[in-house]
């Protein structure tokens, strides 16, 4: 029987994943971007119609992430494939036409870019009717670029207010962190959970008013289940004013290579969500350790990630239901050990609000200091001080902590050897090895390879199954933008 969504009249991407929740289904949503308008239209029509609670996504190719216009241009004349969808070169005319009759209140669309300079994308974003994109000041440069980090926090700052202006023709623009999967993986979870809420800040002060804070999937389920507590515990008290809900990614490293393993990494990452009270779900595919997937590989992907979701929901106990808000809970109310996470991301988000009140200038300040400082990233700009290791269990630990001031707060004992280059490399290769490991035990075929790909035409419908979720899209809103 579907559940009943309660009446909300507010449209946008933040309020459609609202009603989501309120009516207990998790939102999932995959990485997708194809240059050639069709196709980009065929996997955002798949997507919509996939056996899921759905958002679609236009990733955009990496010429227009680096602004390098020109060459997108040359690309698209050429016919030279590009990595994802070109929305400043291809005319504002020609993806209103992808979008339309896709798009609306029932089906809002987010574009992904990884741009350190964003401000050309959001206003082509905008200039087509879209208003919901992610990324941060921070995220967005350290690993990415090679862009000072204070010319990134100028351009960040002018990308959201020219976001939010598009408040004042009554939409309600959503920016999403990507603060919590810096370098995805490896970077221990106090410190995705500072930049994540410091980039959310960040947001607000510039004019957003519907905001999600991200969180990547690491190594061990227990660690990212009090990570993602804390984090929405912070959201809570950071951001009461604002619109909000936490997005998790699904595993952003070394993918397992067989499909059974790659099918129960992403099954965990969804019953994690469940769990821990995120309201969506970044999918990957049990493609991602061979290529890139196909439009039917990601929508096999986003309902086995609901299959989980839903399966896991239904085992958790009456009094946590659909309502139950993970940020009115401490972490020792909820029967999660505390392991200091929490102590950790509050000394570095207070050390750097004390900075400066303007939140990009005390983001400048931080890093210029040390007291933040990404583990393996080599930005001019990061010290580069702090190192981690990984433990036999897949817990991530502090192997050294450089200037940021956290010492003392959590890891009781001494801290973990600096890994070698034969440690890293094992390190990276722990949950691959893990899922692999588990999906060969399961199957007594073993864990298979992934098998070839088969050839598709061009604009093949993409076979969907009847529809059984218990939560249909009509139930979860409007039927008009």
């Amino acid at each position: 029987m579907p559940v009943p969504a309660p009446a909300v009249q507010a449209s946008g991407f933040g309020a459609f994943v609202s009603r989501a929740r309120a009516a207990g289904a998790l939102v999932v949503q995959p990485r997708m971007g194809m240059a050639d308008p069709l196709r980009m239209r065929d996997g955002l029509l798949a997507t919509r119609d996939a056996d899921a609670v759905t958002v679609g996504t236009i990733t955009l190719d990496s010429y227009t992430r680096t602004g390098d216009l020109a060459a997108a241009r040359r690309a698209l004349a050429d016919g030279v494939g590009l990595n994802g969808y070109p929305i400043v070169t291809h005319p504002a005319d020609t993806t209103r036409a992808v979008l339309r009759g896709v798009a609306d209140a029932r089906f809002p669309v987010q574009v992904r870019h990884g741009s350190a300079m964003p401000e050309h994308i959001v206003r082509a974003l905008l200039s087509i009717g879209l208003d919901a994109t992610e990324g941060g000041p921070v995220s967005y440069c350290l690993p990415y670029s090679r862009t000072p980090l204070r010319e990134a926090v100028t351009a960040w700052r002018r990308s959201c207010e020219l976001l939010a202006s598009a408040a004042e023709f009554g939409a309600e623009p959503h920016l999403e962190t990507f603060g919590g999967c810096l370098m995805g993986q490896l970077c221990p979870p106090s410190l995705l959970i500072a930049v994540s809420a410091l980039e959310a800040l960040f947001f607000r002060q510039h004019g957003l008013r519907s905001i999600s804070l991200s969180y990547a999937q690491q190594a061990d389920p227990r660690q990212d289940e009090e990570a993602l507590t804390v984090l929405g515990r912070l959201a809570g008290e950071l951001l009461p004013d604002v619109d909000h809900h936490l997005v998790l990614y699904a595993y952003m490293g070394v993918f397992p290579r067989s499909p059974g393993g790659a099918r129960l990494l992403l099954e965990d990452a969804a019953r994690l969500a469940v769990r821990a009270g995120a309201a969506r779900l970044i999918v990957k595919t049990t493609a991602e350790a061979h290529r890139i997937p196909t439009v039917g590989e990601n929508v096999l992907a986003l309902e086995g990630a609901a299959a989980a979701a839903a399966d896991e929901r239904a085992r958790r106990p009456r009094t946590a239901g659909p309502d139950t808000n993970i940020e009115d809970t401490g972490i020792a109310s909820t029967g999660i050990d505390d392991t200091g996470i929490e102590a950790e991301a509050r000394a570095l988000i207070g050390a750097v609000l004390e900075l400066d009140a303007d939140i990009g200038r005390a983001l400048v300040r931080a890093f210029a200091a040390g007291y933040l400082d990404v583990p393996y990233c080599l930005h001019p700009d990061n010290a580069g001080r702090t190192r981690t290791s990984l433990g036999p269990d897949g817990r991530l630990h502090w192997s050294s902590i450089g200037s940021m001031p956290i010492a003392g707060l959590a890891d009781g004992g001494p801290r973990a050897p600096i890994l070698g280059s034969a440690g890293l490399i094992s390190a990276l290769s722990h949950v691959q090895r893990t899922y692999d490991a588990r999906a060969a035990a399961r199957s007594p075929l073993g864990a298979a390879a992934d098998p070839p790909r088969t050839a598709v035409p061009p604009r093949m419908p993409v076979p969907v199954p009847p529809r059984t979720t218990s939560t249909p899209r009509r139930e979860l809103g409007l039927t008009t933008p």
